[in-house]
């Protein structure tokens, strides 16, 4: 299922549910995930102040997969970069 994300607080609440629905008590996910409880708490609440490569270990470790919608001109654009950085 997608969901809009719009805010660190949206995050939070996606974090939360997917732990509650998983059964996972807070220190055991923060234990299987390799994080602190303190970060995990951070994320869980929705703080503008996390680690990218935690958050994106947090979320990995839920099961969430992360997609950008990005408009057709970025999507354009990064095809051509990624063509001429492939050429030799």
């Amino acid at each position: 299922m997608q969901l809009p994300v719009d805010s660190a607080d949206a995050v939070g609440i996606i974090v939360r549910a997917s732990r509650k629905a998983q059964n996972i008590r807070h220190d055991d996910a923060a234990g299987s995930i390799g994080v602190r409880e303190n970060f995990l708490g951070k994320v869980d609440r929705g703080s503008e102040s996390v680690q990218w490569g935690k958050l994106f270990q947090v979320l990995h470790g839920l099961g969430v997969r992360v997609v950008l919608d990005v408009p057709e001109i970025v999507a354009d654009h990064l095809s051509q970069q990624h063509e001429s950085q492939a050429k030799p």
